[in-house]
């Protein structure tokens, strides 16, 4: 697996020695802890914009599900406990009509699974980098700089249990930052992503998960953040600010039909037609 998806390792490897050369030129010393955590971001900055039509097609692969679930569960009620062939072929022949009609894409999932190789790779690059091993264009000079780069005792390499053993503070700001990347995905999963989510059609169970996921990923964050370094752990903080900031534009401006997010925003819309009086704005003749 890591020589299968090794082109896209060096891809990242080689996004992350640019910006690190962006950093430089921006008055950063080349091996200063700065110059390499703003390479972090950059790296993170220009991964998600890369990503970006991926996002879009998933919210309108969102919407199209949305605008089509009504038909789809009339037709599910109306083929309750048909198990005839015929009656099930035609079922299937409907909802292929009706995915046709909303623009349903039967690979709705191919942008989400073509993102696993570039997480795949940014993980192994900076746990590489991190761990002072070279990839690709991250030669063993920039990794002896990533290494050394250290800042209020912290270095990319730093891990948490041994930096809380060895020096506190130190110790106490990488537990701070842990922090940080947990509390942005819990707000941006319960803030954003759950009120855009219609859980009707889910069974009760599936739903109750549904609503629990925010909190096993927030755990998630803070479980990994006891053993990877220090450099992981401020990629996915920022990795996490750019979601948060992302969902929140999704939420406000395109949530999902249905949804209570869209229920709220069309109620706020409503709120401010109805508190218009009619002729505001307009001049009156005296």
């Amino acid at each position: 697996m890591p020589d299968l998806l090794s082109p896209f390792t060096h891809a990242v490897a080689a996004v992350l020695a640019a910006t690190h050369d962006v950093a430089g030129a921006l008055g950063l010393s080349p091996g200063s802890a700065g110059a390499w955590l703003l390479a972090v971001a950059l790296l993170v900055v220009a991964v998600r914009t890369v990503l970006l039509p991926v996002t879009i097609h998933g919210v309108r692969s969102s919407h199209a599900r949305a605008h089509a679930a009504p038909q789809l569960r009339e037709l599910r009620q109306r083929y309750a406990g048909s198990r005839d062939l015929e009656q099930l072929t035609a079922m299937r022949a409907e909802q292929k009509a009706i995915h046709a009609e909303h623009g349903v894409s039967g690979w709705s999932l191919a942008p989400a699974l073509l993102q696993l190789p570039l997480f795949y790779a940014l993980y192994r690059v900076v746990s590489d980098l991190t761990a002072g091993h070279s990839v690709g264009a991250l030669d063993a000079g920039l990794v002896a700089s990533a290494s050394a780069a250290s800042l209020a005792g912290l270095h990319l390499t730093s891990h948490l249990g041994t930096t809380l053993g060895s020096n506190p503070p130190a110790g106490l700001v990488l537990v701070a930052v842990a922090l940080g990347a947990a509390a942005l995905s819990l707000l941006a999963q319960r803030w954003f992503v759950l009120p855009m989510t219609d859980v009707t059609d889910l069974p009760e169970g599936m739903a109750t998960v549904q609503r629990l996921m925010p909190w096993l990923g927030a755990v998630g964050v803070l479980a990994a953040a006891l053993v990877v370094p220090a450099g992981l752990i401020a990629y996915w903080f920022v990795n996490n600010a750019w979601t948060f900031a992302q969902q929140g534009i999704i939420w406000r401006f395109a949530p999902t039909p249905g949804s209570p997010a869209a229920r709220r925003r069309d109620a706020r819309v409503l709120e401010g037609a109805a508190s218009r009086r009619p002729g505001d704005g307009v001049p009156r003749l005296r």
